[in-house]
């Protein structure tokens, strides 16, 4: 059996590239992820000033600037997949042909990150400092407003997967 080859964040963005080209006026005249699109933006706007309301976005920038690394370290982009890169082209993302900081994450650029539509890790995880600077209430609403940017997200890669492999099928 021959050994899965992973592909690199470039072939991974090619890749995206790739279907946007191919699927992107399809995917967008399908009313459902149209409509998933649109809610996705809504709910990464609502998670970002939830987190700039709680601080969030400030410590995360204070940590990469002051003690020379954030979670936002070299490796998460290998997280994301080409479906995942294909949304956020959809979003009117433009993904970047370079890193532009060697020891951090591959979409990570001056004022934070480029994607909208992020992965679980990247939305989802308070480290242990933040999770004491923040009350009990603040970290519940932070939560569910997150929650709501992951299940729209979970909801919009699933049914482009399932459309894109529906397309592919047909050609």
């Amino acid at each position: 059996m021959e050994a899965q080859r992973y592909l690199s964040i470039e072939e991974k963005i090619e890749e995206a590239r790739t279907l946007y080209e191919a699927w992107a006026d399809r995917l967008r005249r399908d009313g459902r992820i149209r409509d998933l699109l649109v809610r996705l933006e809504q709910n990464t706007q609502a998670s970002m000033q939830a987190m700039r309301a709680f601080r969030v976005v400030q410590a995360c920038k204070w940590c990469e600037e002051q003690e020379g690394g954030s979670c936002c370290g070299a490796g998460i982009e290998n997280r994301y997949d080409p479906l995942q890169l294909l949304i956020n082209l959809l979003l009117d993302v433009s993904l970047p042909d370079r890193q532009k900081y060697p020891d951090s994450c591959y979409f990570l650029e001056t004022d934070g990150c480029c994607l909208k539509a992020r992965h679980v890790l990247c939305v989802n995880y308070l480290c242990k400092r933040l999770q004491e600077s923040l009350s009990k209430d603040e970290l519940e609403t932070l939560q569910a407003i997150v929650g709501e940017e992951l299940d729209t997200g979970f909801t919009l890669h699933e049914a482009v997967r399932k459309e894109v492999g529906r397309q592919a099928g047909d050609r």
